[in-house]
């Protein structure tokens, strides 16, 4: 009888991008399809990474996020410090190989507690010009830039934690304006919600 423990396997950058597109994979497959193929790996690896991911955040000695995060995806690439308000926040940003010109950033409150987790666009990369709602491409853009574009959008509440929705008014390629609401998964965008299911 084998008594030996198993090691367990890394958990490391390629298997949180997996977590980011098991999300996606809600509302826009066929791009996480396309993503799974340049990573090398299948929907089950994907499966597999986001329950080895919860596991982590429901654990009864779970890490506090700054902490985890680090352990995930080693050190930041950038660490400053932002204040919203009378708050100062660390702000830690890594690289995200899927998406080259965004990285993904945790805002960590004194003590640890973390305010937010998302993608936003990298310091040296441009963003797309938005200018109409079909400017509006999967994967393209992330919440701060759909809210400056079409300013002054409302925040709403999303469908799950790591899900964004923003309410704004845009004009179309000929010219006429409507209300839009966008969803982002991890602060980048992935659709325009059907008003039905508002």
């Amino acid at each position: 009888m084998n008594t030996m423990s198993t090691v367990p396997e890394p958990f490391g950058p390629l298997e949180f991008q997996l977590v980011l597109l098991r999300r996606m994979a809600d509302h826009q497959p066929e791009l996480v399809e396309d993503a799974l193929r340049e990573l090398g790996v299948d929907r089950s690896a994907m499966r597999e990474a986001n329950r080895r991911w919860q596991a982590m955040l429901h654990s009864p000695r779970r890490r506090a996020a700054g902490p985890r995060y680090r352990s995930v995806l080693g050190p930041p690439e950038t660490a400053t410090t932002r204040t919203v308000g009378d708050l100062a926040f660390e702000a830690l940003t890594w690289p995200v190989p899927l998406w080259p010109d965004l990285r993904f950033e945790v805002l960590a409150a004194p003590g640890g507690a973390v305010w937010n987790e998302w993608l936003v666009r990298a310091p040296a990369s441009r963003g797309p010009a938005l200018r109409t709602v079909e400017d509006l491409v999967p994967w393209s853009c992330t919440v701060d830039e759909v809210a400056r574009a079409f300013a002054p959008a409302r925040p709403m509440e999303g469908t799950a934690p790591t899900r964004w929705r923003l309410s704004f008014t845009a004009a179309d390629a000929d010219g006429e304006e409507k209300e839009y609401v966008a969803e982002f998964t991890w602060g980048l965008f992935q659709r325009l919600v059907p008003q039905l299911l508002l």
